[in-house]
């Protein structure tokens, strides 16, 4: 039986979470158990909700029990596997090859860093897994999990430190 605070991801997309099913949008080449920079697949697993990130011009603070930051507009995060900050938020400029977190179109006004990676962090598994808003076509991501704005606040007013997100298929 699932853990009452883990929030359920099952492809090809839905989002499960206390006793509510959402649309979501994942990664554009499926589902993996081995999870590689840029191959556009969102990871199977148990990763915790790390920290929220969202942008002050946009919206207010989100309402959560998760640590909660501004974005500024010198934000980036590190996709380069050669790179010492890999996987990990940076300010710009930055040398490396990274993603610019402060976007133009909302897809960022909201993120979610996954504890995808992370402890540690192996060069060339995977960067930048979040939960973040979706495209209004529900597009697919490049390896995120992405839900329409208003669910993704919805849900974060209810999640804290022991929540987890689970991504799988769903059960047979």
């Amino acid at each position: 039986m699932p853990h009452s605070t883990d929030i359920h991801v099952f492809a090809p997309d839905r989002l499960s979470w206390l006793g509510k099913t959402y649309r979501c949008a994942l990664g554009r080449a499926g589902l993996t158990n081995s999870k590689r920079e840029g191959d556009g697949a969102t990871p199977i697993g148990k990763f915790a909700l790390r920290r929220v990130y969202f942008r002050p011009d946009r919206l207010g603070p989100v309402a959560t029990d998760l640590p909660v930051a501004e974005l500024r507009p010198d934000d980036g995060w590190c996709d380069d596997p050669a790179d010492a900050a890999y996987n990990r938020l940076v300010k710009l400029p930055f040398p490396a090859s990274h993603e610019m977190l402060w976007r133009d179109d909302g897809l960022y006004d909201v993120i979610v860093e996954l504890g995808y990676n992370d402890t540690p962090v192996v060069a060339g598994m995977g960067s930048a897994i979040f939960m973040h808003v979706a495209r209004s076509d529900y597009g697919p991501t490049e390896g995120c999990v992405a839900l329409q704005r208003g669910h993704l606040l919805s849900i974060l007013a209810a999640c804290g430190a022991d929540t987890f997100v689970e991504i799988n298929y769903p059960p047979a």
